[in-house]
């Protein structure tokens, strides 16, 4: 399975995805903030009067985080790397996505009073980066794709083990061979038993067949769908029946390594936007169960579509500030695993196309190596692998 970052941006190449550096733009307040458009649609500085985050430490399963990044210095734990090999600090092709997602999920900005430089959902939130995929540009990748075809599913325990509150997963298989995978299923039970919140991309498949992306839709995760400026789904955006919510996914300035800032969309940067605002959620409410917010999310999400679902937007755009007040009356209960609802012809090989309906089964997304962030191919998130 080929498991990819979900997200793309314009400008500088990065392996399968194209970045493009947003024109003249500064990295100041009245530059890159004034184009953080996501951050009003999600109501963050709304949630931001009861929490910023603080005491959540969000797991990042990608490509590696740049812990020196002056947008999350500090925030940054230490990391674990379970690919072992591939780009290292300084190479052009490494750690792109999931500095990315850890800017959007718990970015502070940087220099006087933190004016510059990207704002995260949950700027107080710390960062648990887990190496589980290669860039799409790394020379290892291929190699990456079968040596260590299981790191996701070791990474989602190991993060469960090892401290995180949330785990954000921002890449997917949604090839037409993707199909569950007994371990990572098995993997995101163990994580939801314990308590923590599985996040994933829907999918960047939107026009390319809307085959079924992993680990989206495995049992329990929120998967999300990407909307762009106007509410509207993004095209690139994969419909399915796993969709829980939707946010922002085109258009979002994403902070990079280089020290530059890019413009880049997909649902890699969407599932991102919403293990912000899940952070928020637990740290307003930490007792909450992972179905109990799940639940939050969908009960108080905006602009919800007629019927209250559908497989586009799901329940509609996250809204932590709505979330975190609603949680008020609620009571803590336990969270039951969810039964597997793939069914055994799945695993293995897969299937070389994936089947015309699968409300009730399952294509996993035991992606490889090279895919993360259901952003879609090329465009603006450089999804590095989506």
């Amino acid at each position: 399975m080929t498991r990819r970052p979900l997200l793309r941006a314009a400008g500088v190449t990065l392996s399968a995805a194209a970045l493009t550096v947003l024109p003249a733009l500064p990295a100041h307040a009245d530059g890159i903030r004034a184009q953080e458009w996501a951050l009003n649609a999600l109501h963050a500085e709304k949630a931001w009067e009861t929490t910023k985050g603080d005491g959540i430490t969000v797991a990042v399963l990608d490509t590696g985080v740049d812990a020196d990044h002056p947008d999350l210095q500090g925030q940054v734990l230490p990391a674990n790397d379970l690919v072992g090999f591939g780009a290292s600090p300084g190479d052009s092709s490494w750690a792109e996505h999931g500095t990315a997602m850890s800017g959007i999920i718990a970015g502070h900005g940087h220099g006087a009073d933190r004016a510059d430089g990207v704002i995260g959902v949950a700027p107080e939130a710390k960062i648990l980066p887990v190496r589980v995929i290669l860039e799409d540009s790394d020379p290892q990748r291929r190699r990456a794709r079968t040596e260590r075809a299981g790191a996701l599913a070791d990474g989602i325990r190991w993060a469960t083990d090892h401290g995180a509150d949330v785990i954000n997963l921002s890449l997917g298989d949604d090839s037409r061979s993707a199909h569950p995978e007994p371990r990572e299923d098995a993997a995101i039970q163990y994580a939801l038993s314990k308590g923590v919140p599985v996040i994933a991309s829907a999918g960047n498949g939107g026009k390319d067949g809307d085959h079924v992306s992993y680990p989206a839709a495995y049992p329990g995760v929120i998967a999300v769908t990407a909307v762009d400026q106007w509410g509207s789904r993004a095209n690139f955006s994969t419909r399915r029946w796993y969709a829980t919510v939707c946010a922002p996914g085109v258009g979002v300035v994403i902070a990079n390594p280089d020290r530059k800032y890019y413009e880049g969309w997909g649902t890699s940067a969407a599932s991102a936007f919403v293990s912000g605002a899940v952070a928020l959620v637990r740290s307003a409410h930490p007792d909450l169960s992972p179905a109990q917010i799940k639940k939050l999310l969908t009960d108080t999400a905006q602009d919800a579509p007629e019927d209250g679902r559908n497989d586009e937007l799901g329940a509609g755009m996250v809204d932590p500030a709505a979330a975190i007040e609603e949680a008020r009356t609620l009571e803590p209960t336990p969270q039951k695993p969810e039964p597997a609802t793939h069914t055994k012809q799945y695993f293995g090989t897969g299937p070389t196309t994936a089947p015309a309906t699968d409300k009730t089964g399952w294509l996993p997304w035991t992606a490889t190596i090279g895919g993360i962030a259901l952003i879609t191919t090329s465009a603006v998130f450089w999804r590095k692998r989506t």
